[in-house]
């Protein structure tokens, strides 16, 4: 087995729906990554590593890693990923990379996180960063799906964020969550562009329509969503940053079809 990898034990496994589902992990003692990044995981068949790209959703401080997953029924990997069980053996790779950090973002005063279906994991890390609320003074996430089914972690931004002992105050007063449903009869629904569009997206969040000298922005999803909201955010004159050069918004070029 590469080098380039570590086999972490499985601690537990959530199955949201038939569609989705997390697993929490080992970590080796020494693996660093920025709230945000992604690392290659997935598993050893006949003797060799079968990964792909996924984000921590867990924090950079957590001592256990947690990665979330959409289930391909014929995928190469997910198909047999989506089956471990505890105790079972993942790899990690040893190197965590990605523009999705708030290190490469301008500073300013509201920051977007806008995600779809599994567009979410990056996010969840970002938002259990203490940093996050230190530099910006209101994070807003936005999280579009197709079914309710969808919105797996809607307890964890409404019951166990607010109430973290070391996160919950800044929580409680900077952070918006915004879920928003296409297929379903939801309090929200409707895609994220086109809740920009209409402006909408603003007015439910009490806020003013987006504005380079105050917004910032991260998007992660499908290549449409991503490449439609670059183009808005383009539009009202948003540039566009990475691990080079400190941008207004970013996305994860990894993630993005070529």
């Amino acid at each position: 087995m590469s080098a380039s990898y570590t086999r972490e034990q499985v601690l537990s496994v959530h199955h949201w729906s038939d569609r989705l589902f997390s697993i929490f992990c080992t970590r080796d003692s020494g693996f660093r990554f920025c709230n945000g990044q992604f690392v290659m995981m997935g598993l050893e068949v006949e003797g060799k590593p079968l990964t792909r790209a996924y984000s921590m959703a867990s924090a950079n401080y957590e001592e256990t890693l947690e990665f979330y997953s959409i289930k391909v029924p014929n995928g190469p990997l997910t198909s047999k990923l989506q089956h471990v069980k505890v105790g079972d053996t993942v790899l990690v790779g040893t190197k965590a990379v990605g523009t999705l950090t708030i290190a490469n973002l301008r500073p300013g005063k509201r920051l977007w996180l806008l995600g779809t279906g599994t567009g979410l994991a990056p996010f969840l890390s970002i938002v259990k960063d203490p940093e996050t609320y230190e530099r910006f003074e209101r994070v807003i996430l936005v999280h579009g799906v197709r079914n309710v089914t969808d919105l797996s972690y809607t307890d964890h931004f409404h019951d166990h964020l607010p109430n973290h002992e070391f996160l919950g105050e800044g929580v409680r007063k900077g952070l918006t969550y915004y879920p928003t449903v296409t297929r379903d009869d939801f309090k929200n629904t409707g895609r994220i562009t086109d809740l920009i569009r209409s402006g909408k997206l603003f007015t439910d969040c009490d806020v003013a329509e987006f504005s380079p000298a105050e917004d910032r922005v991260m998007i992660c999803g499908s290549n449409e969503m991503i490449k439609e909201t670059c183009g808005l955010l383009g539009e009202r004159g948003f540039e566009e940053g990475d691990s080079h050069e400190l941008g207004d918004f970013l996305i994860e070029k990894a993630f993005v079809g070529k």
